[in-house]
């Protein structure tokens, strides 16, 4: 039986996604080209017809798990000939066919710009006795056009609004994994939010690497398109993610006192408090920039929640540098941080910068990061104790039989509640901030 006549009668398919929420979308993306071929998902691989693994490859540690995840399906491959494995996403895109070296019984390499291959070439797989490489950057990505319907009861959706990154930070892989900035029609991406409303969608996330720089050389920008999601009806809350620093601009800052859909939130990293380090990072802002915008931030939307990225180790990091990071963080006070030691990517300036931080103490600076984060964390959320919170109810918590939801600030909240508050915003009294999330209780007057 070929592969093509297999997917006629339909099969059973496993996905497992590595990475940041534009793969989490990515592998959704995939899902549905698949079910629209006659597949259906499989919560377990030695079920599936065709594995994909969706990748990332921003760190090493990351990538070093992909080999690691897709080696485990080698025996799987070994009973069942017949099955197609993928490697998708940014590790896909960075190693193209290298990576059959280490991986030679991967069926299909997929790279960032050819989602929409995928149904084509695992038909084909079957069929040919090489695998299938698909890697080239493409003038138009289709794939970002591809709108997954929400599943049922569920409250949030990601939307994809660009691809790719013309910043070329000298750390950073993801101008050489996902190319350079394209942005979606403005118009294309106000329909397909007008559907998600309809089919009783709340929150949406607006994704790219680099949203403040949407519609740059195209039709609108970053500003009229938060305008037009906040006239959608249906629509309570945007949501957005990631933004630049050196591209929030005073336009975008004011969204967040003048739409009331906008979220008191935003994801703004920073990488470093140090402007020796920032300039050899590239990144084209100075502390005092970013500080100055947090400030201007604050004073229009008081109620602001902050989080972000920074990197410990960049080569040449001296301590001094160190403790400009944490004097940023002392003065901030980020609600939350995603933190990382440094790592090489090829490709990348950085990559000829001498890794000269020894491990031991980029270990020991994030260690000491992570300590002073959590206990800042800890500090707002337990600030939040006794307040009444509109939550979002999005489906029961892990534990116990609670329900769970998100602030506006998008702080976790657990409570008890029945189930057909899902998908309602509810007034919540917050009774315990810990330091993953909130507990509360339905607040009635």
């Amino acid at each position: 039986m070929t592969m093509r006549e297999q997917n006629n009668q339909g099969g059973k398919l496993f996905i497992r996604t590595f990475g940041c929420q534009m793969n989490v979308h990515d592998s959704e993306q995939m899902t549905k080209l698949m079910e629209d071929a006659g597949y259906s998902l499989t919560g377990q691989a030695e079920d599936a017809d065709v594995i994909i693994v969706n990748t990332c490859s921003v760190r090493a540690k990351p990538e070093q798990k992909v080999f690691s995840e897709v080696g485990r399906f080698r025996l799987l491959k070994e009973k069942k000939p017949q099955l197609v494995i993928v490697v998708a996403g940014c590790v896909a895109q960075e190693k193209g066919a290298t990576m059959l070296a280490k991986l030679q019984f991967v069926d299909i390499v997929l790279g960032t710009h050819n989602i929409q291959e995928l149904p084509s070439l695992v038909a084909r797989a079957g069929e040919k006795a090489k695998p299938l490489v698909r890697t080239e950057f493409q003038e138009r990505v289709e794939s970002l056009g591809i709108i997954v319907a929400p599943a049922p009861k569920t409250t949030s959706a990601f939307v994809t609004i660009m691809q790719g990154c013309d910043n070329f930070c000298s750390y950073c892989i993801v101008p050489y994994v996902r190319g350079r900035e394209q942005s979606r029609p403005l118009q294309e991406i106000i329909e397909e939010v007008a559907c998600l409303a309809q089919a009783g969608i709340k929150e949406v996330t607006l994704l790219g690497q680099n949203v403040n720089s949407y519609g740059k050389g195209s039709n609108g920008n970053f500003v009229r398109l938060l305008q037009e999601i906040n006239n959608v009806q249906g629509i309570e809350r945007i949501r957005f993610t990631t933004s630049h620093p050196k591209d929030f601009s005073p336009e975008v800052i004011r969204c967040f006192a003048e739409l009331e859909k906008v979220c008191e939130h935003i994801h703004l990293p920073f990488q470093s408090g140090s402007n020796r380090i920032l300039a050899m990072m590239g990144r084209g802002y100075t502390r005092e920039e970013y500080t100055e915008k947090i400030k201007t931030l604050r004073s229009l939307c008081p109620e602001i929640a902050l989080s972000a990225d920074v990197i410990v180790g960049f080569p040449t990091e001296t301590e001094a540098d160190f403790q400009d990071t944490l004097a940023l963080m002392e003065e901030i006070k980020f609600d939350n941080l995603f933190s990382f030691k440094y790592s090489p990517r090829p490709s990348t300036r950085a990559w000829n910068f001498p890794d000269d931080v020894a491990a031991l103490t980029k270990n020991d600076r994030l260690a000491a990061l992570q300590k002073k984060q959590m206990a800042q964390t800890l500090a707002n959320n337990k600030a939040r104790e006794g307040k009444i919170e509109a939550v979002l109810v999005e489906g029961f918590a892990k534990k116990k039989n609670d329900l769970t939801g998100r602030t506006r600030d998008n702080r976790v909240v657990n409570f008890s509640g029945e189930e057909d508050l899902i998908g309602q915003t509810v007034p919540v009294r917050i009774r315990v901030g810990s330091q993953n999330s909130l507990q509360g209780e339905l607040w009635r007057r």
